[in-house]
């Protein structure tokens, strides 16, 4: 595996930290080199949030990358503020329940998925971060569902083990998706 930067960017409370920190665990249950970086304001709930995760096979010289392969845009604001910082050949997976403009640009890949609209049609409100995960994996090979699905299984805590029946649904919704 080369090198993989992806910016996974929405509002508080979508679940930005739990998708970028599952791309993390994966690559590090992998046996890859993996930086995990978030960002995020001091409200917790609505407000502005992001995390860069650099996955490889190679040392990582930094954390943070201003030109991202991969942007996973869960909201307008934040794929207004860098859908245009994409690397050339990148990849762009936008919820298009949330973000109704497409990008003009024509030297990267396009993937819209109402991903909003889907996790409330199946009664999985909480869980659009883990369909555009399932959307990611479809897109660009980074990872088997299988591969996440480890990781899930792994960083769930026990309180919340209930919860990983609905996490794989999920995934599989994004992976399958194909509008």
């Amino acid at each position: 595996m080369a090198a993989n930067s992806i910016l996974i960017a929405g509002f508080g409370g979508q679940g930005i930290l739990f998708a970028a920190k599952q791309l993390a665990l994966a690559g590090m249950y992998l046996n890859k080199k993996v930086t995990w970086m978030p960002s995020y304001g001091p409200e917790t709930r609505g407000g502005s949030s992001n995390c860069t995760v650099m996955i490889s096979d190679e040392e990582i010289g930094s954390p943070v990358t201003p030109s991202p392969e991969i942007l996973i845009a869960m909201n307008l604001p934040s794929y207004i503020k860098f859908h245009g910082s994409v690397k050339k050949g990148g990849t762009l997976i936008c919820d298009s329940s949330l973000i109704t403009e497409k990008s003009g640009r024509e030297d990267i890949q396009k993937y819209y998925i109402p991903a909003t609209s889907l996790a409330h049609e199946t009664n999985m409100a909480k869980l659009a971060n883990v369909i555009m995960l399932g959307k990611l994996v479809a897109a660009t090979g980074i990872f088997t569902t299988g591969e996440l699905i480890m990781s899930m299984e792994k960083s769930i805590p026990n309180s919340k083990k209930d919860l990983l029946e609905l996490n794989i649904k999920a995934l599989n919704i994004g992976y399958n998706y194909a509008g």
